[in-house]
């Protein structure tokens, strides 16, 4: 996945970071509090988030640190102003990979995103398992025992999502976001049609799962015999 997540009250700041990833072919989501993005980031596969310590609901490596106690390894740069080398210590110790400070050139930061992007993923992004069904995000496919099909990129995402709530209920919207990202235009049964083709490709492979429709709700990857 080619998208971050940018936590950035500043909105000339946004502006130019959104500007200089895009020419670098990295899509942007932008959101200006740790409220706001907490839903978003552990509902999307995220390949990296940039976070900016001095939001307006708090310090930035408080949202770091509660990524990481509920388990999401998605690479985090801080930005600051702050330089000291106590403040870096604590980021990295929060669980930070990377360290800005402010002011800083739009090349550096375009470098140390990509840097981030381009680790070996972390263990769970290099195969996903939910009972019989395994995502494979490198390989863009899923599989079942022997049988395995290919996914479209928005196919993959929500995917990627739907096995990641573990038979929870996702909402309509966060599948959207997953598979466009949230500042994209879609039209109104995109979901509908990628889900369609979702259950065929499920069925197709012999899966026990089945993609299920919890109207008002949202949806769900269940097994066949579960309750809906």
């Amino acid at each position: 996945m080619n998208r971050i997540a940018l936590l950035e009250d500043h909105p000339r700041l946004a502006g130019l970071v959104e500007r200089g990833l895009g020419a670098a072919g990295i899509a942007v989501d932008t959101f200006p509090s740790m409220e706001s993005a907490w839903h978003p980031l552990v509902e999307r596969a995220y390949a990296a988030a940039v976070v900016d310590r001095g939001l307006p609901d708090g310090d930035g490596l408080a949202l770091v640190r509660r990524l990481r106690a509920a388990g999401n390894r998605v690479p985090c740069l801080m930005l600051t102003a702050r330089d000291a080398l106590r403040d870096r210590v604590d980021g990295l110790e929060a669980g930070a990979d990377d360290y800005l400070p402010k002011p800083f050139a739009l090349e550096e930061l375009v470098a140390r995103v990509r840097a981030l992007m381009r680790r070996p993923p972390v263990l769970r992004d290099l195969q996903l398992d939910y009972l019989d069904l395994c995502v494979k995000p490198e390989l863009g496919c899923m599989s079942c025992g022997s049988q395995t099909i290919t996914l479209a990129p928005a196919e993959l995402q929500i995917v990627i999502c739907l096995v990641h709530a573990g038979g929870q209920t996702v909402r309509r919207g966060a599948l959207e976001a997953a598979a466009w990202g949230l500042g994209e235009a879609v039209t109104p049964n995109a979901l509908d049609v990628a889900l369609h083709r979702l259950r065929r490709k499920l069925v197709a492979i012999g899966t026990g799962l089945d993609l299920i429709n919890l109207r008002g709700q949202g949806f769900a990857l269940r097994g066949v015999d579960a309750p809906h």
